[in-house]
């Protein structure tokens, strides 16, 4: 087979792109001067990432990235000029350099492009179906790829709003030593399932649909106008056989413009579409009525015989072998019906055939024999009709089971379990404590086991709080107000101010605890800044590489600044917050002096302040504390190994 190579422009200037016969370059040679040596030469190796421009795009491009150590990333541009066979040229140059890269991932020796005479007498076609079939496909989403998709980024940002503002405001107010190449890929590193999800849905292509139900003729001026696109053409003549017949026996006759203007009114599209027609209201067309009597059967028929449809589900094909001529009726739901009386039901269904029969499927190898699997069988097998399986199991023999099985209270459990059994706690504990009044030690057992009843009149929380062992109640009160109170913060935060700083969720808060929207945007915006650099942190003070000294540094001081920005915020909102206490003291006064009668307030129903900030950031500040404290004491620990 001839090396694969295209017609492709570079740098505005025409050439041709090859791929060399060991599949591990690719390399550009200009046109003129004739007989020029390549100018340009990738090797596979050093490619990172392919991009292709989509299958409707007037222009056939191809973008190929490339990373060389100790030097940037490159990109390099090829648009393809052949007239007739730009995208099959550009599509065999892209398949061939993914088997190439996905081989010297996988490890796999890359399959070598044969020249024409060599090897087995194989056909082309055969060799370039039998390397795409057993070739496995790219990943084109792993973390690498989607890091250095620069363009995948950012149709992300712009995509997504909440995301776009966290990323700029962390740009912003990032440290001066980390640069902004650094930055964006410690905020990307964290965010691959965004980028993952993203990439996928820009690669969804909307499938084929009834697109006789979505053209509808619209009057205007007493005049019915029509607007189709070549796309629902096509998607006609692919769903509808009869259309495309009746479309090449008559246009050479009719006009474009004409044959559409009466297909949309005649009687065959609305048969088409599964409605009534009506003798009466519906206007007649000599041309496109002789096609009324069309048989789709026939066609459908044909379509059946080139599928192959199991025999256990095959209903048509079972007919003769279980014939219901003879003896009791079917049911009148199991009786077969004209056309006539359930149009819009046959025409769905033989629709809805079409539509997926078009359909290519993606999890089809087509290398394997056409048939049911076995999988298939196991699936369609009655199981109802087999019988009991043959129990396989090991038989236990017993010989006495009394000493397993006994009601007895002596053979329900040990001598000493017995022994204790019958003994009065009571008199047990008297006894004790006797015992010890006369080793000189004067003890209460049960209080000093934390099991004696509280009287009504002692407060729990007064006075010192002994430290309990692990089932004491005083331990019981303490885990019980630890839970309540982590699940006061957590419904605190459990509204979009956490969801935000993922940069995915969209949805509004419902609630924004008495702050304006302006006070919530800025803390919601400080709580993704924030969060952001505290990821940024643990990942550099973790690394424990020495040389991230000088980043720690300065991410410890830009959480220090955090602390700044919300205590501004908390400021801001306590300043917000008696503006509006202000206020109502006013209008209160105003009351008075124009009823002479005084109006109760009390300033705790104003909500907001620097209360609710605090209590919302709470969480944030802890996290804040206990980075700063332990970069602290981590930086007290060198210098104090330095001076000894």
């Amino acid at each position: 087979m001839a090396p694969i190579r295209g017609s492709a422009a570079y740098k505005k200037k025409d050439g041709t792109l090859n791929m060399s016969k060991d599949a591990q370059s690719v390399s550009w040679t200009p046109v003129a001067p004739p007989g020029s040596k390549p100018v340009l030469t990738l090797a596979v190796s050093n490619i990172t990432n392919l991009q292709q421009t989509p299958a409707n795009s007037s222009k056939v491009m191809l973008k190929v990235f490339t990373s060389l150590p100790g030097s940037g990333q490159e990109t390099h541009v090829f648009q393809f000029t052949s007239a007739l066979t730009a995208r099959a040229e550009a599509d065999a140059i892209k398949d061939a350099l993914s088997r190439s890269i996905q081989a010297i991932k996988s490890g796999t020796p890359t399959p070598a492009v044969l020249p024409s005479g060599s090897g087995p007498t194989t056909s082309a076609a055969m060799a370039i179906a039998s390397a795409v079939s057993s070739a496995p496909e790219v990943d084109r989403d792993t973390d690498a790829l989607l890091k250095s998709d620069i363009e995948l980024q950012q149709s992300l940002l712009k995509a997504n709003p909440s995301l776009s503002k966290t990323f700029m405001e962390s740009l912003r107010t990032k440290p001066d030593s980390i640069s902004s190449s650094q930055f964006t890929q410690h905020f990307w590193s964290s965010r691959f399932h965004l980028l993952r999800t993203f990439a996928i849905e820009k690669r969804q292509t909307r499938g084929a649909y009834n697109v006789l139900s979505t053209i509808k003729p619209k009057t205007v001026d007493n005049a019915i106008k029509l607007s189709i696109s070549k796309e629902q053409i096509q998607l006609i003549f692919s769903q509808h056989s009869l259309v495309k017949r009746v479309y090449d026996e008559n246009v050479p006759k009719l006009s474009e413009e004409n044959f559409w203007s009466r297909f949309f009114q005649s009687r065959l599209f609305k048969k088409l579409k599964g409605e009534r027609i009506s003798v009466d209201v519906d206007a007649s067309d000599p041309v496109l009525d002789q096609y009324l009597n069309y048989d789709d059967e026939a066609e459908r028929s044909q379509r059946l015989l080139a599928s192959h449809v199991p025999h256990i589900i095959d209903i048509e094909g079972n007919e003769e072998n279980h014939s219901q001529r003879k003896g009791n009726q079917p049911d009148l739901t199991m009786r077969p019906t004209s056309v006539d009386k359930v149009p819009i039901i046959r025409t769905l269904n033989t629709l809805s055939e079409k539509i997926v029969s078009l359909q290519s499927s993606n999890d089809v190898d087509p290398s394997e024999p056409i048939g049911m699997d076995e999988q298939t069988f196991n699936s369609l097998a009655l199981r109802d009709l087999r019988g009991d399986a043959e129990e396989n199991r090991p038989i236990l023999n017993v010989k006495d089971q009394g000493r397993f099985f006994s009601a007895n209270a002596e053979n329900g459990g040990s001598s000493d379990a017995l022994l204790y059994a019958k003994q009065d706690p009571h008199k047990v504990l008297r006894t004790l404590h006797k015992d010890l009044i006369k080793l000189g030690v004067d003890i209460d057992l049960e209080t000093e086991i934390d099991v004696k009843e509280e009287s009504s009149d002692s407060d729990p929380d007064s006075g010192h709080n002994k430290q309990g062992h692990v089932g004491s109640k005083a331990s019981l009160r303490a885990a019980t107000k630890q839970v309540f109170a982590a699940i006061a913060q957590q419904r605190t935060q459990s509204d979009d101010v956490s969801a935000a700083s993922s940069g995915w969720s969209t949805v509004q808060t419902s609630s924004t605890y008495g702050l304006s929207a302006p006070i919530f945007d800025r803390l919601s915006l400080t709580h993704a800044t924030t969060t952001e650099f505290l990821h940024q942190f643990w990942l550099a003070f973790l690394s424990g590489d020495s040389s991230r000294a000088e980043e720690v540094a300065k991410l410890a001081e830009t959480l220090d600044r955090a602390m700044d920005r919300i205590k501004a915020v908390a400021d801001n909102a306590e300043v917000e917050q008696m503006k509006e206490i202000e206020k109502v003291k006013k209008q209160v006064r105003e009351h008075y002096e124009r009823t002479q009668k005084k109006l109760r307030f009390d300033p705790d129903i104003i909500k907001g302040g620097s209360k609710v900030v605090n209590r919302l950031l709470g969480s944030t500040v802890e996290a804040i504390r206990i980075a700063t404290d332990r970069y602290k004491q981590v930086l007290a620990e060198d210098i104090k190994m330095e001076m000894g």
